[in-house]
């Protein structure tokens, strides 16, 4: 009978911080060293260019990605080419990205039927990830105002591949308008 190997556990990773992330001693450490790698496969704490610690970077980053196709009251149509700094690990739109460019979408759908005197602020969004959009493709995002009162308004919104029409994910925005309109 051939001897059993034995199993020799990896030493933990270390991401490129400042300090080692610490480990639970009920987690089995293979399992640690496994995801620690997985996170480092993502990249996670790689350096950024300083260009990007400036204020107000993020949003002028998101913005760079909308191409605004058509405004009407209540609704703006807009398309999203997915480039590689927008994209995962996997080559598809990245959740966040999404997510970030639906606000800016849904600000800007808001906007045209709140009255510039009044302060809006985003109280809630969800979104639906029903599949993904490749690199490369374009994404037709239609957002359109469902309601809107003197306290809030809400916007839904649509994601479609632009080649086949497909709907890949759909949003909702809450907000809130300010000054609240006195009861």
């Amino acid at each position: 009978m051939a001897a059993k190997p034995s199993t020799v556990l990896p030493q933990p990773h270390t991401l490129s911080s400042s300090t080692a992330p610490k480990i639970s001693q009920e987690i089995d450490p293979l399992c640690a060293s496994e995801t620690l790698a997985v996170l480092q496969n993502f990249g996670i704490n790689e350096s950024l260019p300083q260009t990007s610690h400036a204020n107000g970077f993020f949003s002028e980053f998101t913005r760079s990605f909308i191409n605004v196709d058509r405004v009407e009251r209540g609704r703006i149509i807009c398309t999203v080419p997915v480039k590689p700094p927008i994209s995962n690990y996997f080559d598809t739109l990245h959740g966040g990205g999404l997510a970030s460019v639906a606000e800016l979408i849904s600000i800007a759908c808001a906007r045209t039927v709140v009255a510039e005197d009044k302060q809006i602020f985003l109280g809630e969004i969800s979104m639906s990830y029903l599949s993904g959009a490749p690199v490369a493709a374009e994404v037709t995002a239609d957002a359109s105002v469902v309601k809107s009162g003197r306290n809030l308004t809400v916007v839904v919104l649509e994601f479609k591949l632009k080649k086949t029409e497909k709907l890949i994910y759909k949003g909702h925005a809450t907000f809130y308008n300010y000054p609240l309109a006195k009861l």
